[in-house]
């Protein structure tokens, strides 16, 4: 998502530039045919012509290092405060052009006031004997020249004014993504993650990670299966069980012994009998011992 942003960003930008860049052409493009017919034809020229050259010709070459400087750093912090303080300049020194072409935002029909003179419009350039080699135009074309300059140059201002917001947010942007960087947060992508809320950054929450309260409530990891050692199975630990050892006896207890019923001369076992019976035996003298009541 952030690596989308940012790219959303540069392109606005990008367009923005790419604006003014063609604005500030227009206007180079239009002074200079300007300048060179007046020049070869011996023509005045008015010093805020050669003024409205120089500065158009400086915003050209402005934008074109604006956009290699957008494609290869956009929103470095250092850079991006020289471009909104040199947006501004620009879009002021565009007012000025727009001023000095104000004569375009008439109808060029009638008497025109264009960079040759006026006169009217229906006739062409008067040569001042020099005879130069450049075609010289129409006062109506000169006028419609001017109003061509006198749009872009508005357009150029304009689009000056709203280029110092967008270096803001690049700079912005260029911050969160350093700030967050590549996370579980953002799916393992250049992006900065979730954004908090309103009240969250009121309590001073904002500043610290994403998950910090996720992470502090989270409880103790359990054992996994394999930090478990395996148990035996039941046919194994019971007693009893066929397999299993009897300390006691040195045959295995699933091996079945030979009854042996109780009778004289031989050991009883007082675990087989019933109470009653080994009360009999007792009193018969039967087995190894004989208890002497005396």
């Amino acid at each position: 998502m952030g690596a989308k942003t940012g790219l959303f960003l540069r392109g606005l930008q990008g367009t923005i530039r790419g604006i003014q860049f063609g604005s500030a052409a227009t206007v180079l493009a239009l002074t200079s045919y300007f300048l060179a017919t007046m020049a070869n034809h011996g023509l005045a020229i008015d010093v805020h012509l050669r003024a409205v050259e120089g500065i158009s010709g400086g915003i050209t070459a402005y934008t074109l290092i604006t956009i290699l400087l957008l494609c290869c750093i956009p929103g470095q912090p250092f850079f991006s405060f020289i471009m909104m303080v040199v947006d501004v300049c620009c879009a002021g020194a565009l007012i000025y052009v727009a001023i000095r072409n104000k004569n375009g935002a008439s109808t060029c029909v009638g008497i025109v006031d264009t960079p040759y003179g006026k006169g009217n419009a229906d006739t062409n350039v008067v040569d001042n004997g020099h005879g130069g080699f450049t075609i010289l135009p129409s006062l109506h074309h000169a006028c419609k020249m001017e109003t061509a300059c006198l749009a872009v140059s508005i357009i150029g201002c304009v689009f000056f004014i709203l280029s110092p917001f967008m270096e803001v947010v690049l700079v912005r942007h260029r911050k969160k993504e350093q700030r967050y960087g590549p996370s579980p947060a953002n799916d393992y992508t250049s992006g900065s993650g979730r954004k908090p809320g309103f009240f969250a950054s009121l309590r001073g929450k904002g500043s610290g990670h994403p998950d910090a309260d996720l992470m502090n409530n989270k409880l103790p990891e359990h054992a996994s299966p394999s930090d478990i050692r395996d148990s035996y199975t039941t046919e194994q630990t019971r007693v009893g069980g066929v397999g299993s050892y009897n300390p006691y006896n040195e045959t295995q207890v699933g091996q079945q012994q030979p009854y042996s019923p109780p009778h004289a001369g031989n050991n009883y076992n007082k675990y087989d009998m019933s109470f009653g019976q080994q009360q009999q035996d007792i009193a018969m003298g039967h087995g190894d011992h004989v208890y002497d009541r005396r």
